[in-house]
């Protein structure tokens, strides 16, 4: 296989990824893209701008690439308030975000059009003997990232307004009216409070 096929290939999954996540904003308010869903916070405005922040990292300074201009939360990291990158201030509109992740994307294809999958790279926060990194390591560590992110997404969009699918014109479900999903989730409910371990 060519790299560029390769590279066609990792770009496909990495931009579905992307898509997905968008995805399950679709339709939403601003509360309910920044709504915290879980006890820990996570809410689906932040998990895009975590991913903006990640591309910027991997697909940047990981390969002497920096994405100009950073956005402010990211110029100062170490005096930064915690977690900063998982949530979005009341200051910060979606669409601003969103139009980060966009120029994100296409910087990030910038660095994987323009270097071989071999490129060195380094990532100075991982430990030392992992840290020595090259682009396709970094492209496969990416969409692995991204597709959890995008699982959560899913998860928490459901929660939200009942809303799911893997993606826009594939939701990779099952054709079922709303009856069917009940009595399917009285079935597995029941399956569970009936478990006996033998």
């Amino acid at each position: 296989m060519t790299e560029a096929r390769q590279k066609a290939d990792l770009r496909r999954y990495l931009q579905a990824g992307r898509e997905a996540l968008l995805w399950k904003l679709d339709g939403l308010s601003e509360y309910e893209m920044r709504r915290p869903m879980t006890p820990t916070g996570t809410n689906l405005l932040g998990l895009v701008k975590h991913m903006a922040g990640v591309e910027i990292g991997y697909f940047g300074e990981t390969f002497g690439r920096p994405f100009d201009p950073l956005p402010a939360w990211l110029v100062d990291l170490e005096n930064a308030e915690e977690n900063v990158d998982m949530w979005a201030t009341a200051e910060e509109p979606s669409a601003d975000i969103v139009g980060l992740y966009h120029r994100v994307w296409e910087h990030a294809d910038a660095t994987i059009e323009s270097l071989p999958l071999d490129a060195p790279g380094e990532v100075p926060h991982w430990p030392q003997d992992r840290r020595h990194v090259t682009l396709h390591q970094i492209v496969v560590h990416v969409i692995a990232d991204l597709t959890r992110h995008a699982g959560h997404a899913d998860i928490l969009r459901e929660l939200i307004d009942g809303a799911v699918g893997m993606r826009e014109g594939n939701d990779n479900m099952p054709s079922a009216d709303r009856a069917w999903w009940e009595r399917h989730h009285r079935q597995v409910e029941r399956a569970a409070s009936e478990f006996a371990p033998s």
